[in-house]
């Protein structure tokens, strides 16, 4: 999503506005990406046009704009009607054939076209001026070009439908694609910073400006040799031609590069601005890193990556095989910077931590049949975090002798972040947790002394204050501050560390747990059962909505007590119900519950 110009989102049109379908909206969102939608799957039972275009302004906050209607629902779909043109499509088996509206939708496509004249004479002057006068004059190119512009601003989403497997509609996306969506060139120069000074650098889409890229993935070929895919937003990247990482400061030979195709790997001399590709043999390479000319260094907007929210013990089965399967976890690490590996000091443990049951049990058939390893994985364990729920004042002074004299007083308020912080950008992509303010006058401490304060704060958020579970976010004040003549970055750093452990204590310190959204498809005569599993497991319901063959359950409960749930749910309803489940936020552990999960954080049993 950081790396493409534009986007299409498919839907079912049988299941509508799925909870994966929100989760990539919101990301959409976030790198603002235009986009169009696709209705797909028009053919199946219970499928609905219309509902799913009212889903998309209800639960996505859109402005879905038809460009098509299907003829047709259900059994019933036969093709479709392009509202632009006036044409209808219909196949007969493989054939496309272009005919004229059937006389049964006339009335529909007259009152769905007039719909999309008057939202795209918005955009349009020439459109506005005759919309009403004398729609007939209004050319398809006009349509398509105000079409394209408000699809650039963001301002509507064009939706076409058809069914995908049977191959129906599918020629006319593409066609959308090329007409409606931004090619490199529209979304204009690329915005970083000089990695040593700060100042804002822009790279122009020119093959003539210095090169600048951004790695988006890392994978292994099927020889498990590493390749980073990458886009390039300036310059030309040539075969040999050496770049510099600014997060490592070293420098990377392009010594292979491939565009793929499906599942090959065109090996190609050169990469031009706009183009993506994939670099072979990348050494100290992660996503989200920056490749440039060193001659003209810039750092370009990372990656964010959500948090794991579930963790679980694994070692191998075999000792022979420990060592590679470290090996094989970090490459999977790199692969895929939402799972993490860690070492459990107090343990000896490995721990891998993930979104999701499923994503952990995705890596452990990796494992088995890409790597062929044995593993035993231990019972899943919740990614629980602490908060400070009270904020308070203290001053901390630190004295210390280690070799050198050091010196160091801080005061500061400590305590929860505020609500503007957390809906913010910044706390939201994961780039931090630590809310961070100075209220000191300027001049009263030495520059490099304040990052050393942060630094200090956020090393021990990592730490936790109860039970080692690290914290979910918080607020820090600097107030006031005393520099010494034996102070430096490390007395503030350690001054901070030391000033944490005194008062985050007195905070009133709280654990919250991960809260799933929960989306059941259930049949009606189950619901009575559903929602009485639902509520034993916590469960919150958050509305009903009935469907033409199910009703549609939404809820949420806690990450803790759903471990094994869409299994569950199906023997519950004899398999008659499904769930999908995706991480919504953290809430407080209810007092009883945070008392037992205390008590038992020492403790860690194998399967």
């Amino acid at each position: 999503m950081r790396v493409i110009d534009g986007l299409i989102v498919l839907f079912s049109g049988a299941h509508g506005v799925e909870p994966q379908s929100e989760t990539v909206w919101r990301q959409a969102d976030r790198y603002h990406v235009p986009r169009l939608a696709f209705i797909n799957k028009m053919d199946l039972p219970g499928a609905s046009f219309e509902d799913v275009l009212a889903q998309m302004q209800r639960r996505l906050a859109a402005r879905p704009i038809p460009l098509q209607l299907p003829i047709g629902e259900e059994d019933r779909f036969q093709g479709v009607i392009d509202l632009i043109t006036g044409k209808a499509s219909v196949w007969e088996g493989e054939e496309r054939i272009v005919t004229g509206i059937p006389s049964a939708f006339q009335m529909e496509a007259q009152a769905a076209r007039q719909k999309l004249l008057e939202t795209v004479a918005e955009f349009d002057e020439a459109i506005f001026a005759k919309v009403f006068e004398d729609p007939d004059s209004i050319t398809e190119a006009e349509i398509r070009r105000a079409v394209r512009r408000a699809t650039l601003a963001r301002e509507i989403v064009p939706v076409l439908c058809g069914s995908a497997y049977k191959n129906k509609g599918v020629q006319p996306v593409l066609d959308a694609v090329c007409a409606y969506l931004p090619s490199p060139t529209d979304v204009g120069a690329v915005q970083g910073v000089h990695p040593h000074s700060g100042e804002p650098e822009k790279r122009r889409l020119s093959d003539e400006a210095p090169f600048a890229a951004l790695v988006f993935k890392i994978a292994l070929d099927e020889q498990h040799r590493k390749l980073a895919f990458f886009r390039v937003y300036s310059g030309l990247a040539r075969r040999g031609q050496s770049v510099i990482n600014p997060r490592t400061g070293q420098k990377e030979r392009l010594s292979n590069l491939y565009q793929l195709h499906g599942g090959k790997h065109n090996a190609v001399w050169e990469v031009r601005a706009g183009d993506i590709a994939a670099l072979g043999g990348a050494k100290d390479i992660a996503t989200g890193d920056t490749l440039c000319d060193p001659d003209a260094p810039i750092l370009l907007e990372s990656i964010q990556f959500p948090e794991p929210v579930i963790g679980m013990a694994i070692e191998a089965r075999h000792s022979r095989d420990l060592d590679r399967l470290h090996e094989v976890l970090h490459q999977i690490e790199e692969e895929d910077p939402s799972f993490r590996v860690l070492e459990d000091e107090d343990s000896g443990q490995t721990i891998i931590r993930g979104m999701g049951e499923l994503h952990l049990e995705v890596v452990s058939h990796r494992l088995h049949d890409d790597f062929k390893l044995e593993v035993n994985l231990g019972r899943p364990q919740v990614n629980y975090k602490e908060l400070l729920s009270q904020t308070m004042a203290y001053t901390h002074e630190f004295i210390r002798e280690v070799g050198e004299r050091l010196h160091a007083q801080l005061s500061f308020e400590i305590g929860p972040a505020d609500a503007e912080f957390l809906e913010g950008s910044d706390f939201l992509s994961g780039r931090t947790h630590l809310q961070f303010e100075n209220a000191l006058p300027d001049g009263q401490l030495k520059a490099p002394y304040l990052p050393a304060i942060r630094n200090g704060f956020e090393n021990m958020m990592l730490i936790g204050i109860q039970a080692g579970f690290e914290l979910h976010s918080m607020k820090v004040r600097i107030t006031n501050a005393r520099q010494f003549s034996d102070s430096n970055e490390l007395a503030f750093d350690l001054c901070a560390r030391e000033g944490f452990r005194a008062a985050a204590p007195l905070c009133a310190p709280i654990l919250v747990e991960p809260i799933m959204s929960i989306e059941i498809a259930c049949p009606e005569e189950n619901i009575g059962t559903v929602m009485g599993d639902l509520n034993r497991r916590r469960g919150v319901p958050k509305g009903m909505e009935p469907k033409a063959s199910h009703t549609l359950v939404r809820a949420e409960a806690p990450l803790s007590e759903l471990f094994g749930y869409a299994a569950d749910i199906r023997t519950l309803t004899s398999g008659r119900a499904t769930a999908a489940l995706t991480f919504s936020h953290y809430a407080p552990v209810p007092e009883q519950v945070a008392k037992g999960i205390l008590e038992k954080r020492k403790g860690f049993m194998l399967r």
